[in-house]
């Protein structure tokens, strides 16, 4: 016999004996029909039903929930802190600026002749009393509401020379530059060998002498 057709039959032979097996196998199965069921699985018991049972209390939709502790806390600080004003910066007070007026009442005396004499001085104008020339540059007066006010005045005060040239305008010397004080008139006084000069007041009129 053919060898080959010799290893035809066995593969055969083999091929038929798998089936089979696998028939059988197929056939010792139950059906799905007859599989028992599966157990039921375990639930818990239901809740108590009658007077014994708490019932959660009834809720009222119309009543708005009151805020958390945490946002109650909170609320009135932040509306303490937005209403609050800021405090307005203070400015620094200091005294009352002085009054300025526009003429100086001055008061002279001629050491040779006793002579005294109360005048008015224009501020910015030149004044002359024999041989001293004024000029007022500022006269002004602190606490001017108060019974004893504090007048001061700038004085620029020259001198005439004896010797007058015919050339020319007369030739003079600066005495007295500063500020003189009515309440201390020997504070800053006017060193004159002939003449004495201190200030009044700051009035634009003479006060009565």
């Amino acid at each position: 016999m053919d060898p080959r057709l010799v290893r035809a039959l066995a593969i055969a032979v083999a091929l038929a004996g798998v089936a089979m097996v696998g028939d059988l196998a197929m056939a010792r199965q139950p059906e799905p029909s007859d599989a028992p069921p599966p157990a039921p699985e375990s639930l818990p018991p239901p809740p108590p039903i009658g007077p014994t049972a708490q019932q959660p209390p009834p809720v009222d939709e119309t009543q708005t929930p009151p805020p958390s502790p945490a946002l109650a806390d909170k609320a009135p600080v932040a509306v303490a802190q937005t209403a609050k004003p800021k405090p307005k910066p203070v400015e620094p007070t200091g005294p009352p600026k002085p009054v300025r007026g526009p003429t100086a009442v001055l008061q002279v005396l001629d050491k040779v002749t006793a002579e005294t004499l109360r005048f008015e001085a224009p501020v910015g104008r030149r004044v002359r009393y024999k041989n001293l020339v004024v000029e007022v540059k500022a006269c002004e007066t602190r606490d001017l509401d108060d019974p004893q006010p504090n007048p001061s005045a700038y004085l620029v005060i020259n001198s005439l020379l004896s010797a007058v040239s015919r050339r020319g305008p007369p030739q003079s010397k600066e005495v007295f530059k500063g500020w003189m004080f009515a309440n201390a008139p020997g504070l800053h006084a006017l060193q004159h060998p002939i003449y004495d000069l201190w200030l009044v007041a700051c009035s634009a009129a003479a006060p009565p002498a």
